[in-house]
């Protein structure tokens, strides 16, 4: 589902979807998502089934606007903004991540599989989100497009973390932060013309 579909002005639209949200969050705390239904979504959040369609194709459509409702909501709780240019801002979004991940119940347990490329699209899509936008007020130089940077990023980011968050033993977020922090930062560092291993500022 594109991200822009899940931002809405009208309250009443933003009502009914928040409702449609919490309570497919209410039923994740104790149903695998494989085994929930529209019917139980529509039946938890006191609305008919024309009404869930009036606004979701289908439950995956819901997650991944929950999920990305819910990660956007962390990080402006967080004030995380993106210039382009702060280094801070880059390990406050992977910071971010990490957290999020980690406190997502069943993220690394084989029943949740089937939300997996669902929560995947929803976070990298809000951190490309940031990340391009940043780099729009600082445009990179050379040929490599602003999009293609910003993809690249969100999802080295969303892969770092994910792979720290299936480690069995895993060190705290705010230490692994600074070793996706370093992995990605050459990335940006070398779109404003910075030798690749300018990696604590670019």
């Amino acid at each position: 589902m594109d991200e822009a579909s899940c931002e809405v002005v009208d309250p009443r639209i933003r009502r009914t979807r928040q409702l449609l949200q919490e309570a497919l969050g209410k039923l994740l705390e104790t149903k695998e998502f494989e085994k929930i239904s529209v019917q139980d979504v529509t039946d938890a959040a006191t609305v008919n089934r024309a009404t869930f369609y009036d606004h979701y194709p289908d439950k995956f459509a819901l997650l991944e606007c929950m999920v990305g409702s819910r990660f956007h909501e962390l990080l402006s709780a967080r004030s995380v903004k993106f210039d382009g240019t702060c280094s801070s801002a880059l390990r406050a979004i992977v910071l971010g991540v990490c957290d999020y991940l980690a406190g997502t119940p069943g993220i690394d347990c084989a029943r949740h599989r089937q939300m997996e490329p669902h929560m995947e699209s929803a976070v990298i899509a809000v951190v490309r989100r940031m990340i391009l936008g940043g780099l729009k007020q600082h445009p990179p130089e050379g040929s490599v497009s602003p999009e293609m940077i910003a993809t690249t990023v969100s999802w080295a980011i969303y892969g770092a973390a994910k792979e720290w968050v299936r480690t069995p033993v895993r060190c705290p977020s705010d230490e692994i932060v600074d070793t996706i922090s370093t992995l990605v930062s050459p990335i940006l560092a070398s779109t404003h013309g910075e030798p690749a291993h300018a990696s604590k500022s670019f």
